[in-house]
């Protein structure tokens, strides 16, 4: 993969950002004690929203589901329909996750003779704008999945030079979401090949999901802002804890790239499939939900365990990566070997800061999160809200706050500090 180049943010606090060809307006915050800006330039977004594509999708990251994760291959439309139908019985479609995305091997092997994509008879018997009318009769969202390339990475047909059909066909069909992946692409560079899809997507007259899938090679966080709603920056994840914390570290480096509109996408979720414990899914599910990250439950809601739910359930948790002000929390501290004691922090609406204390060492330990990381006056008092506890630690914490985190294990809460009146000011 291209090694990653980033250049030293400046400094600037949390105002009106003059956007190219977007104008993203955040309100400044209330009068704190001493007046104090609530956040330093660790939460830089100056580079957001840089020739952003505007087709008012993705003012949050997206929520659903995708059957890559899982299934893989072994897909057909019973899978999908119950999945969709398991999204509505469980409550899950009622806390966001309102995208059912179909990944690669719906299709067909070859096109059709007059060159148009077809589903695969054998599994999508009644073909995909059948599908698509079932899950938007739920109250749901289709998604697609297709390649930037002359084939999908499993070996069906892609996009490349197809783009104007396959966006025509997929609008015909009511498709909501495009996964666009980066498989048998020629050797043509990214930034050649996913655009002509935007173009495409857009004089459909249907507004549709656009997610880039080039899987971080050719740093979309400094281009995909114009082309996509969403762009991975890494690799595909795997079940399992050395994958979930890399790319966590991976997708960090491009914190100030993300926002409204166009979000960081480190890959889908593993909560629930097996490979990890409760305390590493809990983590894995915080961390993205903390990073902005898109949402997409990648296990078999179908037959979910109770953990899982309560992971994935969670809303105090999910309003942290839906808070409206859309700025992608970072990792502002560490400590430990090899730094495996980490605070990650962020700034939400309302004036409120979200940490996670976060413990990837093999043993329990304290993990302090010092305001000076948060980027708040060391005078400031904050309440400190539990996300997983769902109950107030602490009503006045100051300068500090320090928790027990067991190995493996992440801790949120949100710190709302205490306002001062402009009588005391």
């Amino acid at each position: 993969m291209a090694s990653i180049h980033i250049a030293a943010a400046a400094i600037l606090y949390m105002s009106t950002l003059s956007l190219v060809l977007a104008v993203r307006v955040v309100p400044n915050p209330p009068l704190l004690i001493n007046q104090q800006k609530p956040y330093s330039n660790m939460f830089d977004t100056s580079m957001y929203g840089l020739l952003q594509l505007n087709n008012g999708l993705a003012q949050t990251p997206q929520m659903g589901w995708n059957s890559w994760n899982f299934f893989a291959c072994d897909i057909n439309e019973t899978v999908i329909k119950e999945t969709a139908d398991a999204l509505v019985s469980t409550g899950l479609a009622e806390r966001g996750y309102i995208y059912v995305n179909i990944d690669d091997c719906w299709s067909s092997a070859k096109r059709n003779s007059k060159g148009y994509l077809v589903h695969d008879p054998k599994t999508f018997p009644s073909g995909i704008k059948a599908l698509a009318d079932y899950v938007h009769g739920k109250g749901l969202k289709l998604g697609i999945y297709s390649d930037a390339g002359v084939f999908t990475c499993q070996v069906r047909p892609g996009s490349l030079f197809h783009e104007k059909v396959d966006a025509e066909l997929f609008a015909s069909w009511d498709i909501d979401y495009l996964k666009y992946d980066n498989c048998y692409n020629l050797g043509i560079k990214p930034k050649e090949r996913y655009p002509p899809m935007r173009d495409a997507l857009n004089v459909t007259g249907r507004t549709i999901f656009y997610s880039l899938c080039e899987w971080g090679v050719d740093d979309p966080a400094l281009w995909a802002g114009q082309v996509g709603n969403s762009w991975r920056t890494t690799d595909d994840i795997n079940d399992s804890w050395a994958s979930m914390t890399s790319i966590a570290d991976l997708n960090n480096k491009w914190a100030a790239y993300a926002g409204p509109g166009g979000w960081n996408d480190p890959d889908m979720l593993e909560v629930g499939n097996g490979g990890m414990t409760y305390q590493e899914y809990r983590a894995h599910f915080t961390i993205w939900a903390l990073m902005k990250a898109p949402l997409l439950i990648g296990c078999d809601v179908r037959n979910m365990t109770a953990e899982t739910f309560e992971i994935l359930s969670n809303e105090e948790v999910i309003a942290i990566n839906q808070d409206p002000l859309g700025v992608q929390g970072r990792k502002v501290n560490e400590t430990g070997t090899d730094g495996c004691l980490q605070v990650w922090a962020g700034p939400l609406s309302g004036n409120r800061v979200v940490v996670a204390l976060w413990n990837r060492c093999s043993k329990a330990a304290a993990i302090k999160a010092a305001w000076g990381a948060l980027g708040l006056e060391s005078s400031v008092r904050v309440s400190v809200r539990d996300l997983w506890k769902h109950h107030d630690v602490v009503g006045d914490a100051v300068a500090s706050f320090s928790a027990q985190v067991d190995a493996h294990s992440c801790e949120l809460y949100i710190f709302t500090p205490k306002l001062a009146s402009r009588a005391e000011i």
